[in-house]
């Protein structure tokens, strides 16, 4: 086991490649769910969660199932349905996150609103596992990765939050107030981002 290998996965994902500011997706709940920091916690944790059990139950789909070199029907080929599958899988576990939040946080379930059924079509996670999958991470990469990305979307999320709530405060321009402010946050935090990129990391 490479600990020096997931440690550079973790600070790749978070960092260098963050899906939110140098990948530019899941922009819908980034921008949406960034009002208030204590919806922007509980968001990051239910992305997080989601994530990372997607990055592992997709890997496990794809090679045991639908990918022909590997799955343990013969060789058939359903690679043409990974897309589909994984979309599947999404929304069930968004499905499971939004029943446990419901019962346990009634509060942050209304906060949340509509964005926390909108995970499921959130290409953040759609897109992390598809690259696990483009790229052969093995099976604990995948789980790695799929944390890490969680992580780094949270921590995004949480940044622009606490930017809102002080920019709430402020004396804004009228033309600036609300999305406007947000959209030149998130651009100037993608070029702040923008500066990890030089780190070399093998």
């Amino acid at each position: 086991m490479d600990i020096g290998r997931f440690f550079v996965i973790i600070i790749g994902v978070i960092f260098i490649n963050n899906f939110v500011l140098a990948k530019f997706l899941g922009i819908c709940p980034y921008i949406g769910v960034s009002k208030k920091l204590d919806s922007a916690i509980g968001m990051g944790f239910a992305v997080t969660f989601v994530m990372t059990v997607t990055s592992v139950v997709t890997w496990i789909i794809y090679m045991y199932i639908l990918n022909p070199e590997t799955n343990i029907l013969g060789g058939v080929d359903l690679s043409y349905l990974r897309t589909i599958a994984f979309i599947i899988v999404i929304a069930s576990l968004v499905q499971f996150v939004e029943m446990v939040i419901q019962k346990v946080s009634p509060v942050m379930y209304n906060a949340l609103g509509i964005y926390l059924p909108l995970i499921t079509t959130n290409c953040a996670v759609l897109g992390v596992a598809v690259l696990n999958i483009d790229e052969q991470f093995n099976f604990i990469e995948s789980l790695v990765r799929g944390f890490g990305a969680g992580i780094g979307f949270t921590i995004a999320l949480v940044l622009m939050a606490g930017l809102r709530e002080k920019f709430e405060m402020s004396n804004l321009p009228r033309p600036l107030r609300g999305i406007p402010i947000a959209f030149v946050m998130a651009s100037l935090m993608s070029l702040a981002f923008m500066g990890f990129s030089g780190l070399a990391l093998k």
